[in-house]
């Protein structure tokens, strides 16, 4: 039932966005009321961290809280920082929100990848793309507990925003604001 929720969502949004010849830089949330707040909470599974932050209000990202998830999201081997696209935000958003989950806190298993992690990671046998969009800070790999890996994949796959890759033995889920696709 979540799954057609979304869907069903993802689909109004699209014909709203294309019947508007001026769509709003925001087309998955329109007319949104200035006071509403779009908050995340996180869980780095390798460096422990904890992150509760309000990243947008109404049509408004908030530059010191996007500054704040550039840090979060850093590659945790080298400490390296990238700007993140923000509708990768706005896509966990949508996503634990249409699963009921919008208070959950997500889960994540690697946000940015330097060139020199993701290849150390491809050439250990981790099945990593050499040109992951996680090195372009467009993509996460996420876990959002309380719902099955499977569930979220699906979830992810309905809002069609962008690649959702699905990875059943290490039980998370990547997403990313690259081309629709899935793996």
């Amino acid at each position: 039932m979540r799954v057609w929720t979304l869907l069903l969502n993802s689909v109004v949004v699209g014909l709203l966005a294309s019947a508007s010849s001026a769509a709003p830089a925001i087309t998955a949330n329109l007319a949104i009321p200035a006071g509403v707040e779009y908050r995340l909470k996180f869980h780095h599974l390798h460096t422990g961290e904890r992150l509760d932050i309000v990243y947008r209000r109404g049509d408004h990202y908030i530059p010191a809280a996007l500054d704040s998830l550039d840090r979060y999201l850093r590659d945790h081997r080298t400490g390296d920082i990238r700007h993140y696209d923000p509708r990768v935000f706005d896509l966990l958003h949508d996503l634990a929100s249409g699963l009921g989950r919008s208070n959950a806190e997500i889960e994540v298993v690697c946000g940015y990848r330097t060139p020199w992690s993701n290849e150390f990671l491809r050439t250990h046998g981790h099945g990593v793309a050499s040109h992951s969009l996680h090195m372009d800070a467009m993509a996460i790999d996420i876990r959002l507990p309380g719902i099955g890996t499977a569930e979220l994949r699906d979830a992810a796959l309905s809002l069609h925003r962008g690649g959702v890759g699905y990875y059943a033995a290490s039980g998370f889920v990547h997403v990313d604001v690259g081309r629709v696709r899935r793996w």
